[in-house]
């Protein structure tokens, strides 16, 4: 992946995330990506914050949609690794945020969500 792929891929992460649309958001990830996040934990029960395929993915980010009805991010900046993007932006609560992507391909296969000093919490 070059910088105008990264690009790319960040400006359509960010407008499906932006108008909530689950299924744009999810196309970006393969259906046995893995996931982790401190707020998985807390959203699916039992999960200890690893989320396994997208249909937990799916039940997993429709749930705290359905929570924070003005979910929005703003990207700060963009990382570019070997096959692997990370996507840093401030959430709805001025929250900093990693999300780690690691790509199977032209797909996520897994990735992160981290928090700047626990925000998640």
């Amino acid at each position: 992946m070059d910088l105008a792929e990264a690009n790319e891929f960040v400006d359509a992460w960010l407008r499906a995330w932006n108008d909530h649309d689950l299924d744009r958001v999810l196309e970006h990830f393969t259906d046995d990506v893995v996931f982790t996040s401190p707020l998985a934990a807390q959203l699916l029960t039992g999960s200890g914050g690893v989320v396994h395929g997208k249909a937990a993915l799916r039940q997993y980010w429709g749930e705290g949609i359905r929570r924070i009805p003005d979910l929005h991010f703003e990207v700060v900046d963009v990382y570019l690794g070997v096959d692997v993007l990370v996507i840093n932006y401030r959430n709805q609560r001025g929250v900093l945020v990693n999300e780690v992507l690691g790509f199977d391909g032209p797909r996520v296969g897994w990735g992160h969500g981290t928090y700047l000093g626990g925000g998640a919490l």
